[in-house]
Parts: structure tokens; sequence; C-alpha cells
């Protein structure tokens, strides 16, 4: 139920936490979990997340930039922050400052860490990247990574804690590519242990790769939509699990009215009325993060009833026929994710995947957090 306002979001932390000890069950008990907290831990809401995953013994993080730590530091996170993309020549500065772990792939960066941790009197904790296949940022596996390894290890100011990749198509059970990564990874590794360079952490698995591939989890796997309940497999062994979706969405119904047959809906005209039809504007558009690709294609729930997306999505605004509704009135609830409305079923609809749904939820929708 919306407790105020236009519309909320609502992140049910009893679905996370579920989420985390069945992934867990996956786990051998000396696998560690990184939660991924990136864009805002996927749309949920970082600050709001954390603290239920710590209280269940996570005691690692990750993010994509320092920016992103920096918040959670003052959100009052204090455990391991590892920075998965790349940090600015100019900001590496921030690393040191927040405290966070960086990823590194490339010496002459690795360098200028290193002078600015040693003349901040700290060993800087760092993680390098190996591009076994992704080819985004990483060294190069193989032979080919020992160089640069060594050199970033000979350097005073920093401490190497581990290394990871990470996989292109785990969420493929057809295809062999996890596997070749994993095996260039594994000996990617052994060739900069044999050079010298010790390695402690290692770790490859991410969601889609600890339901289908549990044998690439190593000392430990970095995880957010299983976390969260977004469905990046097969539906066979997702639903097996009984993962929920954490977040559900809802609206007030600001608007009850009824047009003609042949009455336009919206901009352009993309939907014209085939009978006297109810129109409930639901005041929700795509500037809060609700796909313009619903358009004449999704629904929102009322009354217990599916009523389907007539028109064009707004900006601000969008309209369903609740002709079939009987009863629907201004102030009413719209269930726009959750029920049957899933975000599996938005993602179909609209072609968009569940992690750009779930990420794309904007700012001006408030987040309400329950079952803590």
């Amino acid at each position: 139920m919306l407790t105020k306002g236009r519309t909320e979001a609502v992140i049910h932390l009893d679905r996370l936490t579920a989420n985390l000890e069945k992934t867990r069950s996956l786990l051998g008990p000396d696998t560690e979990i990184v939660a991924v907290l990136k864009a805002n831990a996927y749309g949920l809401g970082a600050a709001g997340v954390w603290p239920a995953l710590h209280g269940c013994g996570v005691r690692r993080f990750a993010v994509a930039y320092w920016q992103e730590g920096a918040a959670l530091r003052a959100a009052g996170l204090e455990d391991e922050i590892l920075l998965l993309a790349d940090v600015w020549d100019d900001e590496l500065d921030k690393v040191i400052e927040h405290r966070l772990t960086p990823t590194v792939f490339d010496p002459a960066t690795a360098a200028r860490l290193n002078g600015l941790a040693r003349a901040a009197g700290v060993v800087q904790p760092v993680q390098l990247k190996i591009d076994t296949g992704m080819n985004r940022i990483g060294l190069p596996w193989g032979q080919a990574a020992v160089p640069a390894a060594r050199r970033i290890a000979a350097m005073e100011g920093l401490r190497i804690e581990g290394a990871f990749t990470h996989f292109a198509k785990a969420d493929d059970p057809a295809s062999e590519e996890t596997e070749r990564q994993m095996e260039r990874f594994l000996d990617t590794v052994k060739a900069i242990r044999a050079a010298g360079v010790e390695l402690d952490m290692l770790h490859a698995a991410n969601s889609a790769a600890v339901i289908l591939r549990p044998d690439t989890a190593l000392d430990a796997v970095r995880v957010g939509d299983i976390l969260y309940g977004l469905i990046t497999v097969d539906e066979g062994p997702w639903d097996a699990l009984g993962l929920e979706e954490v977040m559900t969405w809802a609206a007030r119904v600001s608007l009850v009215k009824t047009v003609p047959a042949g009455a336009a809906i919206g901009y352009g005209g993309t939907y014209v009325t085939d009978r006297e039809t109810v129109v409930a504007t639901i005041p929700v558009g795509y500037a809060d993060g609700y796909s313009r690709r619903l358009s004449n294609k999704g629904a929102v729930l009322i009354r217990g009833r599916e009523a389907p997306i007539i028109g064009r999505v707004c900006m601000d605004q969008f309209m369903a026929d609740v002709t079939d509704i009987p009863g629907v009135r201004r102030g009413d609830e719209a269930t726009l994710l959750g029920g049957a409305m899933t975000i599996r079923r938005m993602s179909e609809l609209s072609g968009v995947s569940v992690d750009e749904l779930a990420c794309g939820v904007t700012a001006r929708v408030p987040r309400v957090y329950t079952g803590t």
C-alpha cells in the first residue's frame, strides 16, 4: 500500500535477505559473497539496502565508481568496497580519501596511485582485473599479464589483494565461453603467481554463473541480480530457487474519465478507442523510469485486475483502459510492478532488460524500505 504521495517503490528487505540465503545455499562454506551495489543497488537504493546485507554477514561490497563508494561511506558503510570500473587519473586521491579498493590494469595509472599512497603514508589495497574475453578493461590474459602484474606488485605504496575476471556469456548454458574464460583466468593467475606475485582472493562468478556454473565460484562471487530477484537465466533453474523480486512499485490514479469511441489517446494519437472507454490517468512517466516502450503494450493492476496501457507513455503520465474494472476512481492504487506484473513480464513486453528497467527507476520515485 502506498503510504503517501503520487508514487513510491517499496523495497522488501525480507525478500532480499531470503534471496541472500538461497544464494549461499549454492556456495561452499568458504566462498564469500561480494554484494554488488553499483547503480544505486540496481535502482533499489544502496544506502537502504546495505545495512540488511551487512546484518546477514556480508562484509564485502562492490560498486562501479568512486562516487558510489563515497556515498556508501557517507551512509555509514565501513566494510570493504571494491571499485569494478576505472578511476580517472585526477580522481585517484578519492580512492585513498574514502578507503576504497580500486581495480588496476594499467601500470602507469597504478604508479600514479602508488605515488599518492606513499605521500599519504598508507598502503593502498588494489585488485587486478584480467580480461579473459569481455574486451572491456583488464590486463591481457595469459603470460602477457605477468610483466604488468610484477611492476604493480613492486610498488611499495600498493598491496595487491587479489584478481578477478568477468564472464561474458554466463547466462547462456549452451555456450562454452564461460569454460574458456575460466581456463584463461586460472592459467593467468598461475603464471602471475609463478612470477612471485601473491594473489590471495580470486573471483569470477556473477549471478548467472552462481546458478548455472557453481563450479566457477572461487574465493568469492560477485552478485547483484540474484540478490535483487532480477532474472538473468532460463526460468527453470531461476524459479527452482524460489527467488523473489525485491522491488515493487505503485502509483495513485489521478483522474478517471469516459471518452467516446474514436477518441485518440495521448501524444501522436497512437491509440484510438473502438468503444466508449473509461480512461485512468496514472501520474508516472518515463522521467520516473517507466519505460516508454511499454506504450500500448504494458499493463497495470488496479483493484486486482489488469488494465492495459493505451497511448504513449509520456514524460510524467500515462493512461490505462479501466472500462472493464468497475468503480475505479481518483486515488485508487495502480500496481506498476508487483504481483502478476513482474519485472520479468515487464521486460518481455518492453524488450528492455530487467537490469535496465530496475536501474531506470529514477530519484523522483521515493523508496520505502520494509520487512526489516
